[in-house]
């Protein structure tokens, strides 16, 4: 380039943010250039909003006139090089221009504003931030406030004695009523002064107590070594004193015994033990009664639950050990084991020992079951005479039926609590006489004698506890002795009925003839479903007079051709009960009491009046003498009875009975009734 041509250039003009003209040279050596710098920002400050906008607008449609002309020049066949196309041309430039510097300066406001709105954002979060500090501080002084407020001395806690104690005892240099009067503050700070010098009074008179507490100790401990000392010499005089106790049948150390262990019974067997130890010493000295079962058990069930976390871990690691073992138990296992402990027995027993003035010892075996809160028992009868030899009279011994009906329908069966209904229920028990041979029977006699009280439709008494076992101890245990001598002599009976022969003793001799031809040839036992079974006892059960409760037997007594059949009901409670008979005949064809009035008289002769026949009290020969008396009623029946005119011959049955009548009335009933001082028989 020539310097010509660097002479004529202009000066280049720059835009900057300053405002102020600039002068940059060239890099040419010994060259300059001068430069002018042009400030938009500052020709910013100086034009309206509004006036660009119009400007803007008129830009804008300058433009698109002039865009229509040169489309219409052009569409009227105008060149491309025409000058007035091209002034058009220069003239669209310098709009578009225009449109380019409006639009940087629209840009340039946007940022400015941008920026001022920045600004402003951030003076406001810093009065906000201000604000925040202030409204924390306002809230840590109200905290501190109401500290203040509820600020409680150590004073207040003490019980202080009142004002009128305090005036009345505290001294007047402590007091100080002319102060202390007008003051609040000052009685505070003087009352407590003189709480100080009461609690320093009472501090020297306790190490004063503990000291002569310390004095009473020490000369305790030496008392208590020189009886330690003496223990053992005790021990040999009570060992020594054994055979005089055996002597004297004062068994102290026993007794000692048996109330230590007393002491962990359940309350029902508890009170049981202590009547019946109370009803023997005083009534009774053939009464023993002993605790038997496994204390340590009993005493680990009295001990209350420890409460310690031993017994979550504990059921932790079984769970995992049945985790891992991935056993399931079975819906039958699981009813089982709630059975099980449903049906639980306390540890602890009583046994009672009965004995009776022939030397028979009844055995008594009483139970508690924890859950239903009932009382159960078991028994057996030790006698020195063989039990086994009579087959009929098995039942009478037997633990199910020895005390059966010890009292009016207590039949031990079923649980005499209510509420066992309903467990049972849940553990699907269908009845608890299922159970009863495992468990023992839970008489309503037996609760009673525990004390345990269950409401029923019949009950009216309002005793319970050691009340109530007192109120039933005497007549149940002479109910008992009664049941076990009256079961002992049957069972003695039944072992000569079943070899045929009729015991009668010499006290009943004289309500039966000298000759008696009739015999016994069977006594057997039958079943309750045998005895309903047969014909001539229908209207006994259809009376209700034969339960499943009772003892049922068949009697068949002969005298030639003729046969005597007798189904016996055996109540339990019997001799208080007598046995009630039915009567067949086969003879000349079959014959009962529904047809025959002398059969049915023959069976009033021993049903009705028993009372003939009672013998000695109690009456345990009552049995033994209706069967003698069927005898005798079977001789007259068949002495009595007309012979058929058509047969020839010696009578059948002679007569050897004194008779005044043969017979009576129009039902022709013949003479049963026997006078004992005449030997004669007659009407009743």
């Amino acid at each position: 380039m020539s310097s010509d041509a660097l002479k004529k250039r202009k000066a280049k003009v720059l835009r900057n943010e300053a405002g102020n003209p600039e002068v940059k040279r060239g890099r040419g050596d010994g060259d300059q250039q001068d430069v002018r710098v042009y400030n938009e920002e500052v020709e910013l400050d100086g034009r309206d909003p509004e006036d660009d906008f119009l400007q803007f607008k008129e830009s804008c449609d300058g433009l698109a006139t002039l865009m229509g002309e040169i489309q219409k020049l052009k569409a009227s066949g105008a060149k491309e090089g025409c000058a007035e196309v091209e002034r058009k041309r220069l003239e669209s430039c310098n709009h578009f221009m225009t449109l380019k510097k409006l639009n940087r300066l629209a840009h340039m406001r946007l940022k400015r504003g941008r920026d001022q709105t920045h600004e402003a954002k951030q003076k406001v979060d810093v009065l906000h931030l201000q604000l925040q500090n202030l409204l924390y501080e306002v809230l840590h002084l109200q905290k501190e406030i109401s500290k203040c407020l509820e600020f409680k001395s150590k004073h207040e806690e003490i019980e202080l004695v009142t004002e009128e104690e305090f005036y009345k005892d505290a001294p007047q240099e402590i007091s100080r009523p002319q102060l202390t009067k007008n003051d609040p503050h000052q009685l505070t700070l003087a009352r407590l002064d003189w709480e100080l010098e009461q609690r320093k009074r009472l501090a020297e008179t306790y190490k004063e107590s503990q000291a002569t507490k310390e004095k009473i100790q020490k000369s305790i401990e030496v008392k208590k070594e020189q009886l330690t000392s003496l223990q053992p010499g005790l021990n040999a005089i009570m060992q020594a004193s054994l055979p005089v106790q055996e002597y004297l049948a004062v068994p102290v150390e026993q007794t000692q015994k048996h109330t230590e262990v007393a002491q962990h019974l359940p309350p029902p067997l508890y009170v049981l033990f202590v009547q019946a130890n109370a009803y023997g010493q005083a009534c009774d000295k053939n009464l023993c009664v002993t605790i038997s079962g496994d204390v340590d058990e009993a005493k680990a069930m009295s001990k209350p639950p420890e409460d310690s976390q031993d017994d979550d871990s504990d059921s932790d690691a079984e769970e995992e050990q049945e985790k891992t073992k991935r056993r399931r138990s079975t819906a039958g296992g699981h009813l089982d084991d709630k059975r099980r402990e449903m049906l639980k027995r306390h540890p602890l027993s009583l046994s009672f020992d009965l004995k009776c003035k022939d030397g028979s010892v009844l055995n008594l075996y009483f139970y508690y079951l924890i859950n239903l809160n009932i009382m159960t028992v078991k028994a057996k009868i030790s006698a020195a005479t063989d039990l086994t030899t009579a087959i009929s009279a098995g039942a009478l011994v037997e633990s199910e039926t020895l005390l059966s009906c010890l009292y009016s329908n207590d039949h031990g069966r079923e649980t005499p609590n209510p509420a066992n209904r309903y467990q049972f229920d849940k553990v699907g028990i269908v009845s608890f006489v299922d159970y009863v041979e495992e468990l023992g029977h839970p008489y309503k006699w037996v609760q009673n004698l525990g004390g345990l009280h269950f409401p029923s439709d019949t009950s009216d008494g309002v005793l319970v506890g050691s009340s109530l076992s007192a109120s039933h101890m005497e007549n149940t245990m002479k109910l008992l002795r009664g049941r076990v001598l009256s079961r002992l002599a049957l069972h003695k009976q039944f072992a000569s009925l079943e070899h045929n022969i009729i015991p009668v003793t010499s006290e009943c001799l004289h309500i039966f003839p000298a000759k008696i031809i009739s015999r016994l040839a069977q006594w057997t036992t039958i079943t309750h479903e045998e005895y309903m079974d047969l014909t001539f006892t229908r209207h006994v059960t259809d009376a209700g007079l034969a339960k499943e409760t009772d003892m049922y037997f068949l009697g068949v007594v002969e005298r030639g051709t003729a046969r005597l059949q007798a189904a016996v009901v055996l109540n339990p409670r019997y001799p208080e009960i007598s046995p009630l008979f039915s009567l067949s005949l086969n003879w000349k064809g079959e014959r009962s009491g529904r047809a025959d009035d002398n059969l049915r008289a023959m069976e009033s002769e021993v049903n009705v009046f028993k009372n003939e026949l009672q013998g000695p009290r109690p009456g345990y020969q009552l049995l033994t003498n209706q069967i003698s008396r069927l005898c005798v009623c079977l001789d007259v029946y068949l002495e009595t009875e007309e012979q058929d005119d058509g047969v020839e011959g010696p009578r059948e049955f002679p007569r050897e009975k004194m008779c005044l009548r043969t017979v009576k009335g129009p039902n022709r009933l013949k003479p049963f009734k026997y006078n004992h001082p005449l030997g004669l028989f007659s009407h009743r």
